[in-house]
C-alpha cells in the first residue's frame, strides 16, 4: 500500500521513471525548489539562507522567543507573527502563570506589531492554515508540526532561536535538502481516513531515517480524490517521518479552500515541471490502505487494526516489555484489555491539528449518529481545531449528533496532544486522533509509578470504537452514510477577539511581566578547553524531546528558565538535575578562583592544573544514542544549558531542529564515529582540549580524553559535523543571545 523506493526517479508526463544518477539541475524543477529558490538570499545553490513570509508560535514558546529577541535588539516584528494560546490554556497549574504569559503575549503583539489569538479560539496550526498559509509561501513555526504543505506552503517547525533569527532579519541556514517524491494513486476506501494514510506513511518512512531532513513532495493522480482537510490531516503527520518539510501539488480543491476562507489570492497552481528529479520515492496507493492503529510508544509502531486485533496479546506483550524496561517502577497489565470478543480501550480522543478538522468530525458524527458511547468506562472527547470549525459543525448538526451519542465537545486546545488534558487512569488505554503517542504524552508520570498508554487511530475508527462501547473497531467494518458537506468558514470570532497589529508596532507600549517571567541567566563564551561530566547516559535507540524536558505540567514554567530546568530529564534520569547543579557549582567556584579539589584532581590527570583552571570550563553532558526525536521545543536544550550543560554526545541527532537548538544555546553537538564504542557511565568525565581553536579552524574530528571514575584515562575521538559560519560564531560566543550582543557591539 505504501512503499519506499531507495533509488532516484524523474517525473515525465506526470509519471515517475527510475534514473541512474543524481541530477541537481533537474531537482530545480520540483515544487520544493521553486519555493526554496524564491526565499534564498545566499546566492549559493548548495547553502541556503532562507527568509520566511510569516512566523507562528504558541504560549509554551513565544515568551522565551520574545525575551531572547528583546535581549538581542528587537524593535518590531518584520513579518506577520501569530502568537496563539493553545497549549497553556489550562490555568490550574502554577497559579496565575499561564494567564500571565497570555497578558505578556498581548502586550508584545501591541508593542512589536504581532497577531495575538486568545485561548481556545484556535490551535496554532489551524490558525496558520486559515489565515497565513498561501501557495508558494514559507512559514516558520516554533512547533514541530508546522506543516502546511497541502496548501502549497513550505513550512518548517524549529526551536525558538530560529524564529529569533527571523525576527532580527537574519536567515535560516541549511544545506540544500534532498527531495523525496510521494507519488499518490487510487482513492481511499470508505472508513479510511487521513490518519490511516499518515500512520502507514510514517511506518514506512521513519525507519532508517529514510526521510530525515528531506522534503516530501506529494504528486500524483490520487490527490484529486482527497479533500483539503484530508490532505492537511496527512500532511501534518509528515513531521513524524523526521522530514524537514513537505509540499503538495495544488489544484481546484486547494483553490476552493482559499476561496472558502476569503483569501482567493492566496492560491496559485503548483506542480513539478516535466523531468523533475527526486532523490527517492514513496508510492502511496490509497485504495490499498487499511484502517491503522499505532501502538505505544511511537507513531511508526503501526499495524492494520485487523492485524492488531488478531495478534493483540502478542503485540501488547511487546509494549509491556518495552515499558517495563524503560520504567521499572511501573506495574502494568495492558493485556487485560484483550477480551474474548475483542480489544477494549478506555478512552477516545479526537483533537488538535491532526484530529480536530471539520471533515474528520463530520464523518465521526455520521458513524456514531444514533448510537451511544455507553455509560461504562469508555469515554469520548472531541476538540474542534478552531472556533470557526466549531461554528461550522454546529450548523451541520454534527455537534448535536455527537453530544446525543455521549461524546463531550470541548474547546480548541492542544492539551491532549502533549499530556495536559484528558489524562487516562493508570494502566488506561486511550485511542487518539492526535499527533504522537510517545511515553507521557497522555500526562502520566511513570517515575511515580503511573503509566497510561496511547494508541493513535483515525477519528472514523475512534467513532466506530465508541459506538461499540470501546471495543476497537476499524471504520471499514461499519456501514454508514458518508456525506460531503462543504465547509463554510466564519472568521467573525477572529475579527472580534484576535488582535492583529502587524505593521502597527507601538514602541510606547510596556511589556507586562508576570512574576514567573524571568530573563535568561548569564551564559559565558566558549573557553579554550572543555571538561564535562557524563551526568546522564541513556542507551535507548532513540531519546525524545519529551524525555529531555517533559511536556504536560512543566509547560506552566516555560517562561521561567530556572524553574523549568528543574524538570530536565526528570522522567528518564531523575538524578540528572542534582548532578548538573553540582557540576555548575564547581564551575562557578572555578570562575571565582576557588575551584574545588575534586575538579583540580580531574584536570591534573590531563595536564598542567594551574593553566587548565584558567582555560577550561566545567559542564555537564548528556549521552544518548540518538536524541531529539519529536517536539521543536528549544527548552530540551536550553534547560540543559541553564543547568550548566556544555555538550551532548551521541551517534546522531534524531532531528535537525534538536541539533540546531543545542547549537543556538551553546551546547557543543558532538557525535561519535560510526561504530565507535562508548561504554562509559554516569560520573565519568570527558576532556576536550583546544575545542575553541578546533571550531575556529573548522576541524571535524577532535581528540578527547575520557577520565573514568577510577582514574583511568582513555583516548577517544569526537566529531563536529559541518557547521555554518554563523553556527561556529554562536558556539564561540556561548549562545545565540551572546552572538547578537557581540554583533551589536561591532556595529
Amino acid at each position: 500500500m505504501i512503499r519506499y523506493h531507495d533509488h532516484p526517479v524523474a517525473l515525465h508526463n506526470g509519471r515517475p521513471q527510475p534514473v541512474d544518477k543524481a541530477d541537481a539541475a533537474a531537482r530545480e524543477k520540483t515544487i520544493a525548489y521553486s519555493i526554496l529558490r524564491a526565499h534564498n538570499l545566499s546566492g549559493d545553490p548548495e547553502k541556503l539562507r532562507l527568509r520566511f513570509d510569516a512566523l507562528v508560535s504558541h504560549d509554551i514558546t513565544y515568551v522565551g522567543i520574545i525575551q531572547t529577541a528583546r535581549a538581542s535588539g528587537l524593535t518590531e516584528f518584520p513579518v506577520p507573527y501569530a502568537m496563539t494560546n493553545c497549549h497553556n490554556s489550562l490555568c490550574a497549574v502554577g497559579g496565575t502563570i499561564n494567564e500571565d504569559d497570555h497578558v505578556f503575549g498581548l502586550s508584545a503583539a501591541k508593542k512589536y506589531g504581532g497577531i495575538y489569538v486568545p485561548a481556545n479560539l484556535s490551535v496554532i496550526h489551524s490558525y496558520a492554515r486559515e489565515e497565513l498559509a498561501g501557495c508558494g509561501r514559507m512559514i516558520l513555526g516554533s512547533d514541530s508540526h508546522t506543516r502546511y504543505g497541502a496548501l502549497g506552503t513550505l513550512a518548517i517547525g524549529e526551536g525558538g532561536p530560529e524564529l529569533v533569527k527571523q525576527l532580527l532579519k537574519n536567515t535560516y541556514d541549511i544545506p540544500a535538502p534532498e527531495v523525496v517524491l510521494c507519488y499518490v494513486t487510487g482513492k481511499p476506501r470508505r472508513g479510511v481516513g487521513p490518519h490511516d494514510v499518515a500512520l502507514a506513511l510514517v511506518k514506512e518512512a521513519f525507519p532508517q531515517g529514510r526521510a530525515k531532513n528531506k522534503i516530501l513532495e506529494f504528486v500524483g493522480p490520487g490527490i484529486r480524490h482527497l479533500s483539503a482537510d484530508y490532505r492537511n490531516g496527512v500532511d501534518v503527520m509528515t513531521t513524524e517521518t523526521t522530514c524537514l518539510s513537505s509540499i503538495w501539488e495544488t489544484d481546484g480543491e486547494t483553490a476552493e479552500y482559499f476561496r472558502a476562507h476569503g483569501r482567493p489570492d492566496a492560491f496559485q497552481k503548483l506542480s513539478p515541471k516535466n523531468g523533475a528529479y527526486y532523490d527517492a520515492m514513496i508510492t502511496i496507493e490509497l485504495d490499498k490502505v487499511e484502517c491503522m492503529i499505532a501502538l505505544p510508544f511511537h507513531p511508526s509502531n503501526a499495524y492494520p487494526i485487523r492485524e492488531f486485533v488478531e495478534r493483540a496479546d502478542e503485540l501488547l506483550a511487546k509494549v509491556e516489555e518495552e515499558a517495563k524496561a524503560s520504567f521499572p517502577k511501573v506495574s502494568l497489565d495492558l493485556r487485560s484489555k484483550v477480551r474474548p470478543d475483542g480489544v477494549y480501550a478506555d478512552q477516545g480522543i479526537i483533537a488538535g491539528c491532526a484530529g480536530g478538522l471539520f471533515d474528520n468530525i463530520i464523518e465521526a458524527s455520521e458513524i456514531l449518529g444514533g448510537g451511544s458511547t455507553g455509560n461504562g468506562a469508555f469515554s469520548l472527547s472531541v476538540y474542534p481545531t478552531s472556533v470557526p470549525v466549531s461554528l461550522a459543525l454546529t450548523r451541520a448538526e454534527a455537534t448535536e449528533t455527537l453530544v446525543r451519542a455521549g461524546a463531550v465537545m470541548k474547546p480548541s486546545f492542544c492539551g491532549p496532544c502533549f499530556g495536559a488534558g484528558d489524562v487516562p487512569a493508570n494502566n488506561g488505554f486511550s485511542v487518539r486522533h492526535t499527533t504522537r503517542n510517545f511515553p507521557n504524552r497522555e500526562g502520566s508520570k511513570p517515575g511515580e509509578g503511573q503509566l497510561a498508554y496511547v494508541a493513535l487511530m483515525d477519528a472514523r475508527s475512534i467513532a466506530a470504537t465508541a459506538a461499540n462501547g470501546g471495543r476497537i473497531t476499524p471504520a471499514m467494518d461499519v456501514v454508514y452514510r458518508k456525506r460531503r458537506i462543504r465547509y463554510r468558514y466564519d472568521r467573525s470570532a477572529y475579527e472580534k477577539r484576535c488582535y492583529n497589529g502587524y505593521g502597527k508596532a507601538d514602541p510606547s507600549v510596556e511589556l507586562v511581566f508576570g512574576p514567573n517571567i524571568a530573563d535568561w541567566p548569564k551564559i559565558y563564551p566558549l573557553t579554550d578547553n572543555v571538561l564535562v561530566e557524563l551526568s546522564a547516559v541513556i542507551r535507548d535507540p532513540v531519546t525524545t524531546t519529551d524525555e529531555l524536558i517533559p511536556s504536560g505540567e512543566t509547560s506552566s514554567y516555560r517562561s521561567n528558565p530556572l524553574r523549568l530546568a528543574e524538570f530536565t530529564l526528570s522522567r528518564r534520569a531523575p538524578d540528572y538535575v542534582g548532578r548538573s547543579k553540582t557540576v555548575a557549582a564547581a564551575e562557578a567556584a572555578r570562575r571565582d578562583g576557588n575551584a574545588p579539589d575534586a575538579l583540580k584532581d580531574l584536570l591534573r590527570r590531563v595536564g598542567d592544573v594551574d593553566r587548565l583552571l584558567q582555560t577550561t570550563a566545567y559542564g555537564s553532558c548528556v549521552f544518548a544514542n540518538k536524541p531529539g526525536d519529536g517536539s521543536a521545543r528549544e527548552q530540551a536544550a536550553s534547560s540543559q544549558r541553564v543547568l550548566g550543560g556544555a555538550a551532548n554526545i551521541c551517534y546522531e541527532y534524531a532531528t535537525k531542529r534538536y541539533r540546531s537548538n543545542c547549537i543556538n544555546w551553546g551546547i557543543l553537538p558532538f557525535t561519535l564515529p560510526e561504530g565507535a564504542p562508548f561504554d562509559y557511565a554516569v560520573g565519568d568525565h570527558v576532556f576536550v582540549p583546544n575545542v575553541r581553536k578546533a571550531i575556529e579552524d573548522k576541524q571535524a574530528a577532535l581528540p578527547a580524553t575520557v577520565i573514568r571514575q577510577g582514574g583511568e584515562t582513555e583516548e577517544i575521538t569526537l566529531n563536529l559535523p559541518p557547521l555554518t559560519d554563523d553556527e561556529r560564531e554562536i558556539l564561540l560566543e556561548g549562545c545565540l543571545m551572546n552572538y547578537y550582543a557581540a554583533q551589536a557591539k561591532k556595529a
